[in-house]
């Protein structure tokens, strides 16, 4: 049976006729004709075509390159212009937005010509046309000038380099065929690794059923109900029988990354053949000290688009786990950049488990994987509880006076004319400064800054031609920095709708001024749509209305669901106390040291391994300085402390976490920040950890940003204080929680040292495996703890 392989004009001709250098100097502004901006000047300039022009124009072709074999290249030519008196006169029409001096572009780019003479060979021999004609149209994003090129080709020359350029893509094909016959058929034989808990199970279906209706899902299940499989295995199932394509595993920070590489290990071992690549930041996968993208600065930069390919051939051939040290080296090997070489790889991959960034973030998200709206995509999205400030943040964009100032300095004395650019974008902040605070604060709501982004794409435009001439390294990184900076306020400001709040604060040099995507679920929604199914799963998913209204457009039309905890109820303790408070007015030093004291019953229960998370680092140390102070004594021997500092690196981290040791016959006690490093992701199992003390309900401290959501929740849900400070703030503590029981075999305390514990909105987030949950004083502390943990023994 004749097989059939789809790729789009775009990515065939990209990854075909792609060649030479990497060169940030020469590309600053590659794929801007993908840019928000771009996307609008295109629009503008289709309306703009008259009634002969007709515009997003699908067309595609199949080619028969042998008995086996059949290639699809399909797309959208973005124009498409037919004489009304000579219907055989006929034009191809690809435009391209740029922020570049069109003065200075004197001929076509190569890939954008080819790009329009696929889809003019298409329709020629469709139509039977043996000339047409192709116009590339460049259109400048600020100025909105237009220049064109204009071509004409033969249907002869047109059919002889298409047929060329698909003949050159089709061993990749069939490598793809042979590839997924022999990924399909592993998946039919490979059963799930272990024996099924009832609450696993009902997640598997809600996935695989959500995959196959096209729906998304909001999943709330506890720490160790086995989530990463649990969602990875019903859809890899999903492929293997026809009802998607590519799986991304969307994660945010490295340790669930880990999770989920250990999990396609797992699978590998019983004998699935999938390719899994694990995506490294570029800081990460360089191999060089300070990442320069340029041919003269780097070796594998040059010619890397030359070489590239029979580096990802070699490696899709022998290589199916794709982690950093096995793209670095095959990208030694090849003289490569592993980057750019690990994104290419990532095409032929299955499972793609990466950073939210990859897909959602509107700069850096991966244009090639979406450029096909029949793609059929997963999204798995591990600990999407993250993904609300995250997304925040991916979508908002600041600028602060100090960055130009700085690059005015280094620019005024020889460049005049772009320090002149970047001196008048600076002279704004004086405007914003004066801007009326909100009640006293030291912010201002911004209502208008149309005339400062006009501002600053002027100073754009002229900083990339600017960055095309030679200069010193530093000063070119500096203005680049500024430049990028620049460039995604602008786009940001394409953005804009009553989701957005612009804001400024600090004075002098310290002014800023941002647009604060305060509401991230339409923007969100763009990407989420190109998937068939988002899957968004946490421990601490709660309540799950708050995160489907920031993650969904449509949250009405998505599923959820509440996994209950496969461990038993008396495995834990749970406790609150009612005379203990971390709000301001309240904190010192008898507050200190009553916490002290509870932490000293509380471990004097039984001998083992404790965190304490306190809301902050200044909370932290007084308690620390209480508890030493006046009870370390009378712990008696065999008390080992440590605290969390600081921007801990990976290897202190991991030096701390070793101090908690299985089966220990001493009790190990470990200061932390809740919401910090310590409080989320770590995997301390069985004795390892027996009890989380949380100090403090977590609550965000009163900012800026924080007091604007509230102001915006409270005009649309009437619910500011929760949006802004309650929910995000429970969320810390429940994930603090989360880290005591993990297994059948764990057995520990959940101490909640906070008055406002009591409080019914403060209950009504606690998850169904705290209830029910004890309601203690420094009096009776002791005597059930100690009662607790008899009865385990007891229970053994």
């Amino acid at each position: 049976m004749k097989q059939e392989v789809r790729v789009s004009v775009r990515n065939l001709v990209e990854f075909i006729l792609r060649n030479g250098d990497i060169d940030q100097k020469m590309g600053v502004l590659r794929d801007v004709d993908a840019m928000q901006a771009g996307s609008h000047a295109h629009r503008k300039l289709q309306k703009q075509g008259g009634s002969n022009y007709k515009a997003e124009v699908s067309l595609k072709r199949k080619v028969d390159v042998d008995a086996s074999l059949c290639i699809q290249v399909e797309g959208r030519a973005d124009g498409l212009i037919i004489n009304p008196q000579d219907s055989t006169d006929v034009m191809i029409d690809e435009i391209k937005g740029t922020y570049t001096k069109l003065g200075t572009i004197e001929e076509p780019d190569v890939l954008h010509l080819a790009q329009a003479d696929c889809y003019a060979c298409i329709y020629a021999r469709q139509n039977d046309l043996d000339k047409i004609r192709i116009r590339i149209t460049y259109i400048h994003l600020e100025t909105e000038e237009i220049k064109t090129f204009e071509l004409e080709r033969t249907g002869e020359e047109l059919e002889k380099w298409f047929a060329d350029l698909v003949q050159q893509y089709a061993k990749w094909a069939k490598w793809q065929i042979e590839w997924q016959e022999l990924r399909n058929e592993t998946i039919a034989q490979t059963t799930f690794p272990y024996n099924y808990r009832v609450s696993q199970k009902r997640m598997m279906n809600g996935v695989f059923r959500s995959i196959e209706e096209r729906k998304n899902i909001f999943i709330q299940a506890p720490t160790g109900t086995g989530k990463t499989l649990g969602t990875l295995f019903p859809s890899i199932k999903a492929m293997g029988s026809g009802k998607c394509g590519r799986i991304f595993y969307l994660t945010a920070k490295t340790i669930t990354r880990t999770v989920a590489e250990e999990t396609a290990s797992l699978l590998h071992d019983k004998g699935l053949r999938m390719k899994f690549i694990t995506l490294t930041a570029k800081e990460k996968i360089c191999p060089w000290d300070e990442c320069h993208c340029q041919p003269d600065l780097c070796e594998r930069a040059k010619g890397h688009f030359d070489r590239v390919n029979e580096a990802v051939f070699d490696m899709i051939q022998h290589e199916d786990k794709i982690d950093r040290e096995c793209i670095l080296k095959y990208a030694a090997q090849y003289r490569v950049c592993p980057f750019e070489f690990q994104l290419d790889i990532a095409l032929w991959c299955d499972v793609i488990i990466c950073d939210y960034n990859y897909v959602f973030d509107p700069v850096v998200y991966l244009k090639r994987f979406f450029a096909d709206p029949m793609a059929n995509m997963v999204f798995l999205v591990d600990e999407a509880h993250n993904l609300v400030d995250r997304a925040r943040e991916m979508y908002s964009a600041s600028l602060s006076r100090k960055d130009f100032d700085n690059v005015y300095r280094m620019l005024r004395t020889n460049y005049k004319k772009i320090a002149g650019k970047v001196r008048k974008c600076s002279r704004f902040f004086k405007d914003f400064e004066e801007t009326d605070r909100v009640n006293g604060t030291n912010y201002a709501v911004v209502h208008e800054i149309g005339n400062f982004i006009l501002s600053l794409m002027r100073m754009v435009s002229d900083m990339e031609d600017f960055l095309r001439e030679d200069m010193e390294n530093k000063l070119r990184e500096t203005v680049m920095e500024l430049y990028f900076n620049a460039r995604r306020f602008v786009n940001t400001y394409d953005l804009l709708d009553e989701k957005y709040v612009i804001y400024t604060e600090g004075a002098g040099g310290e002014t800023m001024i941002k647009m604060f995507c305060v509401d991230p679920s339409g923007n969100l929604s763009e990407r989420i749509g190109m998937s068939r199914s988002c899957v968004f799963f946490s421990a601490t998913l709660l309540p799950v209305q708050y995160y489907k209204d920031l993650l969904s457009k449509n949250p009405e039309n998505d599923y959820e669901m509440y996994v209950d905890s496969p461990f038993l109820a008396e495995n834990r303790l749970v406790f609150t106390v009612s005379d203990v408070s971390s709000r301001y007015a309240s904190r010192g030093q008898e507050q200190y040291e009553r916490i002290a004291d509870y932490i000293l019953k509380i471990i004097r229960g039984k001998n083992g391994n404790y965190l304490v998370f306190c809301p902050s680092y200044a909370f932290m140390e007084a308690v620390f300085e209480a508890f030493a102070d006046r009870e370390m004594k009378k712990a008696g021997n065999g008390l080992k402390v440590f605290r969390q500092e600081s921007n801990m690196n990976e290897d202190e981290r991991q030096a701390f976490l070793s101090n908690f040791k299985e089966s220990p016959h001493e009790t190990t006690l470990g200061f932390c920040v809740l919401g910090g490093i310590f409080s989320e992701g770590i995997d301390l199992k069985a004795d390892r950890l027996i009890g989380a003390i949380i100090v403090g309900t977590g609550l965000p401290g009163i900012g800026s940003e924080r007091e604007l959501l509230k102001a915006y929740f409270d005009e649309k849900r009437g619910q500011g204080f929760d949006y802004a400070y309650l929910f995000p703030g429970m969320n810390k503590v429940l994930q603090a929680g989360g880290r005591v029981i993990r297994s059948e075999e764990d057995r520990g305390i959940i101490a909640l040292l906070d008055q406002r514990f009591n409080y019914s909105s403060y209950q009504r987030m606690f998850p169904r495996e705290w209830i029910p949950f004890e309601r203690l004083n420094g009096d009776s502390v002791g005597e059930k703890v100690e009662k607790f943990w008899t009865e385990q023994i007891n229970n053994l």
